[in-house]
């Protein structure tokens, strides 16, 4: 199964992705881990997710429709996959600054990947960081979401 190009939408451009940052899933989790780690207590830690959604790429507003919209998430995100089985992008936003942050984390490690390395990747940085214990249950059913969504894809287009 191949994506739809999500680099544009009608005759609005997209901002090239950063993703992936590392060379490896398994790099772009050992980076987050110890980024996290810098930081001594959680108040710096959610700062730090706030600053890193700030760094998402431009997102559409046309792309903010029911259709990109993901399902399960207490605040809005939306999320568009692009690509095939050699190579899977997102581009995905939303209207939380810690959920824009959570988004960051997770297409940091998946997107530009793979589909083969997107099923074989566990996402180990949540418990790595301490974030699962540390999120509310709205945002870690949100974060949950994500995730299979990209799972979901991946597996659609292996």
């Amino acid at each position: 199964m191949r994506f739809a190009s999500a680099r544009r939408f009608g005759d609005t451009p997209v901002t090239d992705t950063p993703f992936p940052l590392e060379p490896s899933a398994t790099d772009a989790q050992q980076a987050i881990k110890d980024e996290f780690a810098f930081f001594g207590d959680w108040s710096e830690r959610y700062q730090y997710l706030i600053d890193l959604g700030r760094k998402l790429p431009a997102f559409p507003d046309a792309w903010k429709t029911e259709e990109h919209r993901l399902r399960g998430c207490q605040s809005m995100v939306w999320i568009v996959p692009s690509g095939d089985a050699s190579r899977l992008d997102f581009a995905a936003t939303s209207d939380s600054a810690i959920v824009s942050g959570l988004v960051y984390l997770a297409l940091r490690v998946y997107s530009g990947r793979s589909a083969q390395q997107i099923l074989d990747t566990k996402a180990d940085y949540i418990a790595d960081i301490g974030l699962a214990k540390h999120l509310s249950p709205t945002r870690s059913n949100g974060l949950a979401a994500l995730l299979a969504f990209i799972r979901d894809t991946a597996q659609k287009t292996a």
